[in-house]
């Protein structure tokens, strides 16, 4: 029997939306081929078990989620205006995936991940220069001095904690889906501005 690409796709994108909103622990590979529209039978055959068939979904949608950082990062302007975009693009990309932070983050903490699927995203966003750059620019004094990982979680928790705690926050504010919409689109505003203002000192 002969592999069908186009039945491997089914499964895949199957398994990417059942995975995103349930997570690795939270369904079962009977699960996956109901959404597939398939038996169980078939979808082991094509990925032998639903711990490998995460492993492909999950590289999958973390070069989604870092192919426009990742273009950002290597573009030949200043740092500032980098900044400025990764924001612009993260916000983009989360508001048409909004469930792919809280994906991310839950399978990341997740202590059964392999160590491989962690590393390469390290690996990946380190190739395109950017934590070289930055520190460059901290000797410069262009940037503030700023240890890189609370960088990191500054940039990161801004950009994606509004997405993850939408539930949350419509409950405390009493608002719907449309007046939140509006709502994230004036934040991002003012993470850019905080964010330029913080990281870059010398510009105001």
């Amino acid at each position: 029997m002969s592999k069908d690409t186009t039945t491997e796709a089914k499964i895949k994108e199957a398994a990417k939306r059942v995975f995103t909103n349930k997570g690795f622990s939270g369904c079962s590979s009977r699960e996956i081929a109901k959404e597939a529209g398939m038996n169980v039978a078939l979808v082991n055959y094509y990925f032998r078990s639903k711990e490998q068939l995460f492993n492909v979904v999950f590289h999958t949608v973390m070069d989604d989620f870092m192919l426009s950082m990742k273009d950002v990062f290597r573009m030949k302007q200043p740092l500032e205006t980098k900044v400025r975009l990764f924001i612009e693009r993260e916000y983009e990309f989360i508001t048409k995936h909004p469930e792919i932070p809280g994906f991310i983050v839950s399978e990341m903490n997740r202590c059964e991940v392999g160590d491989s699927n962690k590393q390469f995203i390290m690996d990946e966003i380190a190739e395109t220069g950017i934590f070289e750059e930055m520190h460059q620019a901290q000797i410069t004094g262009e940037m503030r001095k700023i240890d890189l990982c609370s960088a990191t979680l500054i940039l990161m928790s801004n950009c994606h904690f509004p997405f993850i705690a939408k539930g949350l926050m419509q409950e405390i504010h009493h608002i719907d889906d449309e007046k939140y919409a509006q709502q994230l689109v004036l934040h991002k505003q003012y993470v850019i501005e905080m964010m330029i203002g913080y990281l870059f000192p010398a510009k105001k």
